[in-house]
């Protein structure tokens, strides 16, 4: 069908209403959708002001940490290492070979006679030495409690000054074998034992070259004397010169022992060895007792 003009007119005119139409919805969503955003803008809080009676929930956010702060801990330099003190090893001097001496012969020393012709002791007591080498302390200790001062064999070791010289202390390991000479274990000689005996309270004094008549004496004046004998008074040693650590040079033997003499005959002695008491004749304990020098531990006057 064709149209007339005045057809294609009305229908222009609808087809142009029907555009303005369409953009005038168009430019109407444009100016609704650019006013929610500038609504919106206007109603966000500037930097830093506090929001009052906004309808939109705000997130309280928790302040970030501060940075951590680390700090090195140097720790202080150690002291220089100090070398620890110094252990006490057993001495062990070094020394050459000293001579042996030809042994002397006996002293021709004969008891000093007294009205009976002999004297003994009674009322004391001895013991059984503990250790294999503790036979000076063992005397000492019978030897005190004679005179009433009760001592401990092993009290009194253990204070013993201990040396490489037994004229200054105790040589060598007190449970070590009989026989030897320094510095190998030995014993003491009477200086230090007199010594400790007098810190307990008792009047003793050491003595070397006593002669057999003051040992009579004491033993008549009911005082028993302690002396350094060999063996068990009935063999001797050969005595030796040694040089100890400290320069000294003095008189060992081995089996060196201590015994106290607590009786005499005109021809005989008794001995109190540890716990036993027995008797030798006068020339052999003389011989026994000469290889040391005739020292004593005996009561000061």
């Amino acid at each position: 069908m064709r149209l007339s003009t005045r057809q294609w007119i009305i229908l222009e005119v609808l087809l142009l209403a029907n555009v303005a139409l369409f953009a005038s919805w168009g430019l109407l969503a444009f100016s609704h959708s650019a006013f929610a955003f500038y609504s919106r803008a206007s109603a966000a809080p500037a930097a830093g002001a506090t929001p009052t009676g906004s309808p939109v929930a705000h997130i309280a956010l928790t302040p970030a940490a501060p940075a951590p702060t680390f700090t090195q801990t140097v720790a202080p330099a150690a002291p220089p290492p100090t070398a620890p003190p110094p252990r006490l090893a057993k001495l062990k001097p070094s020394r050459t070979p000293t001579p042996v001496l030809s042994p002397t012969p006996p002293p021709t020393i004969t008891a000093t006679p007294t009205p009976s012709g002999q004297a003994h002791i009674t009322g004391i007591v001895g013991h059984t030495q503990s250790l294999p080498l503790s036979c000076e302390a063992r005397s000492a200790a019978d030897w005190a409690g004679y005179f009433g001062v009760p001592i401990d064999e092993l009290e009194f070791l253990s204070r013993l000054p201990v040396s490489d010289d037994p004229e200054a202390g105790f040589v060598g390991d007190v449970n070590g074998a009989w026989g030897q000479t320094p510095p190998g274990d030995y014993g003491v000689h009477a200086g230090p034992v007199a010594a400790l005996l007098r810190d307990y309270g008792l009047s003793a004094q050491a003595a070397k070259g006593l002669p057999w008549e003051t040992v009579a004496a004491e033993i008549a004046a009911g005082r028993p004397v302690i002396v350094w004998v060999v063996g068990h008074v009935a063999t001797t040693s050969e005595p030796v010169a040694y040089t100890a650590s400290d320069g000294q040079t003095t008189i060992v033997a081995s089996r060196e022992h201590t015994v106290m003499v607590t009786g005499y005959s005109p021809d005989t002695v008794t001995v109190l060895d540890g716990s036993k008491t027995y008797g030798r004749s006068l020339n052999d304990f003389l011989a026994s007792w000469a290889v040391l020098g005739n020292m004593a531990v005996l009561a000061a006057p």
